[in-house]
């Protein structure tokens, strides 16, 4: 049985092969002709809390991290590639992690939220999860809920590695930002476009 994660809770991951899924819908009562496209994206961070080259980025336009550790499964630009699971998706294999890597930061960010005029308020049935990629059960899932009504971008969870095992923490962190914005807190080099 899954466990219902709360912000800031850990758990340990105990798992090699893993795949952290988002899933969304649009509000039904929202009038806006246009989708709603989050973005999930991975910030792999060595003990300085920075990518250690931009290849560490994975996501949509960088779909694999050079260690072949983390896999983006593609980009979905509405919310509706699937009915009720997972709309955009990382697999994870933790034994291939580089070993300069000690956490790694999910993040859903709303693509084009200005000029959309678009925020998670107006996104319902929004989570993370986490599935054993051995049994295909979910192990952990977060819900991201009414907790974000007005950022436009949810750094929800990380792996972390302590005392050589992986963890697992639903850090549930809102802001009113971009992509971007993460990138300069976590990359010192050129900008990814």
């Amino acid at each position: 049985m899954a466990i219902n994660l709360k912000k800031g809770q850990n758990i340990d991951v105990g798992l090699t092969n893993i795949t952290i899924g988002l899933g969304w819908d649009p509000n039904e009562d929202n009038n806006d002709d246009n989708n709603f496209d989050l973005d999930l994206s991975a910030f792999m961070l060595n003990s300085s809390e920075l990518i250690p080259t931009e290849s560490f980025f994975v996501f949509f336009n960088n779909m694999d991290s050079p260690d072949g550790a983390l896999h983006h499964t593609g980009d979905d630009l509405s919310g509706r590639n699937s009915l009720d699971g997972d709309d955009e998706s990382i697999q994870i294999d933790l034994s291939k992690v580089s070993p300069q890597i000690i956490q790694i930061i999910f993040v859903a960010t709303i693509h084009d939220y200005a000029a959309r005029k678009q925020n998670f308020g107006q996104v319902s049935n929004s989570y993370i999860q986490i599935m054993d990629d051995n049994t295909q059960q979910v192990v952990a899932k977060y819900e991201l809920g009414q907790d974000f009504s007005i950022e436009t971008a949810v750094e929800f969870g990380k792996l972390y590695k302590q005392n050589g095992k992986w963890k697992f923490e639903a850090s549930g962190v809102g802001h009113k930002q971009d992509l971007a914005f993460f990138l300069s807190r976590h990359y010192k080099g050129q900008i990814i476009k």
